[in-house]
Order: C-alpha cells, then structure tokens, then sequence
C-alpha cells in the first residue's frame, strides 16, 4: 500500500486542499505500472468523492493536458522548460545558481551534479528577481503559477474543464520532497475561479500574501 496527496480546489482563502488517499502500489517504473498506480489513486479518491474531477499532472497522466501541464513540459518561454529553469535558479551555500543548466532538457538539469553537491540549498534568484527559501514552496508555486498564466491556451484549457482535484504520481513527500506541480495548478484554478489571479501575479510579494496569508 502506498499514499499520496490529492490537491483539491477550494473556494476560500486557503485555495486548496490536501488530502491523503491510500492505494495499492504497483512497484517499477514501466509506464504500465505507474499508471496503474495513477488508476488506483484516483479510483480511491473519487469513491469517497463522488463529485470531483480529477486530474493527473506529470508526463505519464493518460491526459494530454496533463502531459502538458508537467513541468518537464510546460515553457517558460520557447525550448525552455520550467523545470530546468527551477532547477538553474537554485542558489547553495557553495555556489549557484547555475544558470547553464536554463535551456538543457529537463531530465539533464534536474540530474546535474552540481545541484547535489553545492551544499544546501539557501534560496532562489531568477532573472534578476530573488526569493527566499521559506516559505520553502513559494518560489516553485509562483514560477509554475506565472508559467502556466503566460501560456494562455493551456490556461484557458484547464479552466474550461472545470477540474476540481490534482494529482502527480511522482510526488512522493515521504522521501523528502516538497514541491508538487499539482499542488501549483490547484492554486492557480483557485486563484482563477476567485478572481485574484492577475493580482497574484502583479507582484511576488502580492503572490506571498495571497497564496500564504
């Protein structure tokens, strides 16, 4: 058995839900069974919630959208995935960031050795623009955020299918890990839905405040 989280859209200031849903684990990495796995997170999810539409968000979700939607994927500009931007952002006690890796596919950038021998990892710098490691998810949120903003056919595709809840298959925060892009796309429905999307994304401070209170 295994449990991962599942993000739900909300409709208040806290713009999103957690909620953790134990499934059957099918161990390998074959595309057959990670979406196996995928099925029965989901399957487990909507049995006790019937009227939610759920949606996968990595690059092996059977849903082109969210295919499209992972960060492995979705471009920050032309040939520059948002993945390997978050990765050359990444400034450690011994160095950093390293903006060479902007622009490298993103599988490379996100194994690039210098990520795991830098030290730790103190904060973010993007394009002249600073942020801080605490709130540690903030930085990650808002670029996916602003990201998904700025491609505005995929935005619009998301909205207008009224998904309620995200998945990713991969996000495992049992090893650590904190970050989850379909934590950042609950988000970025919410604020869409409440109509605080543009100011959100006015400003990094305005996206602080709103998003973490």
């Amino acid at each position: 058995m295994a449990t991962r989280p599942v993000f739900e859209v909300t409709a208040d200031e806290k713009l999103f839900a957690r909620c953790e849903v134990q499934f059957k684990w099918f161990d390998g990495r074959s595309l057959e069974k990670v979406r196996k796995n995928i099925h029965g997170l989901h399957e487990n999810y909507l049995a006790t919630h019937p009227d939610k539409k759920v949606l996968e968000i990595s690059t092996k979700s059977e849903d082109d959208l969210g295919v499209k939607l992972s960060a492995f994927n979705l471009e920050i500009r032309e040939g520059v995935s948002l993945e390997s931007a978050f990765q050359g952002s990444k400034i450690f006690k011994n160095g950093g960031p390293f903006t060479d890796i902007i622009g490298k596919p993103s599988v490379y950038a996100k194994s690039d050795g210098r990520l795991k021998n830098s030290g730790a990892l103190i904060g973010f710098s993007f394009e002249g623009k600073n942020f801080p490691l605490y709130p540690q998810t903030y930085f990650y949120n808002w670029f996916y955020v602003s990201t998904l903003a700025a491609n505005k056919n995929l935005a619009d595709e998301l909205l207008e299918r009224n998904f309620d809840a995200f998945t990713d298959i991969a996000f495992n925060p049992n090893r650590g890990k904190v970050n989850c892009q379909a934590e950042a796309a609950a988000i970025f429905v919410s604020l869409s839905r409440q109509n605080l999307l543009s100011e959100a994304l006015d400003d990094e401070k305005n996206f602080l405040r709103i998003v973490y209170k």
